[in-house]
């Protein structure tokens, strides 16, 4: 028997198709053909920072934060609405979420139609002959840019049920938007 020797593949030459096997194709896909090594790898196992604490919520009283440049966190609002347990970041369920960034759009509303004297919102849902206010956010039409033509208002959920309406931003000189916006 001599020794064989590797072909060099390449576009111009083509390694050989193999014959097919004679084995069951599900032994080809099976969890054991991609990972055939059943022991951890040694940069697994030497890895540092093992079990080591990055961030914590808890018993510690009020944050400790503080960093370099003289910047400090503080907490806003008063401490009973602060979080009392620790929670799994990001496991919130989506209705939960949207009900908490409806309850900010509506204290942010209350702040801008106190700092502007306005006398109250109107819904986005309804046409309207003379001018009127309404509270919504930002968004696109779902394309992904935000675009002169993509910009909807979706309406609060106290006056407009969340009702999404487009904007024509074609007869303004300039603007500055951001989706999210209030």
């Amino acid at each position: 028997q001599g020794s064989q020797k590797r072909s060099n593949s390449t576009p111009e030459t083509p390694r050989p198709k193999r014959a097919p096997s004679s084995r069951s194709p599900y032994g080809l896909f099976s969890p054991g053909s991609f990972s055939p090594s059943v022991t951890p790898s040694q940069k697994y196992s030497s890895r540092g920072g093992r079990g080591e604490v990055v961030a914590s919520f808890g018993p510690v009283q009020g944050p400790a934060w503080s960093g370099r440049g003289g910047c400090a966190v503080k907490l806003f609002g008063c401490p009973e609405e602060n979080l009392t347990k620790p929670y799994k970041f990001m496991f919130q369920k989506a209705l939960d979420i949207r009900e908490v960034l409806a309850g900010r759009v509506e204290e942010l509303g209350e702040v801008l139609r106190r700092h502007h004297g306005l006398d109250g919102f109107t819904s986005a849902a309804f046409p309207a002959q003379e001018p009127v206010t309404v509270l919504g956010q930002i968004s696109c039409d779902g394309n992904g840019k935000l675009t002169a033509k993509s910009v909807l208002l979706v309406g609060d959920q106290e006056h407009s049920g969340g009702a999404q309406v487009p904007l024509d931003l074609s007869e303004l000189p300039e603007y500055s938007l951001f989706p999210g916006q209030v």
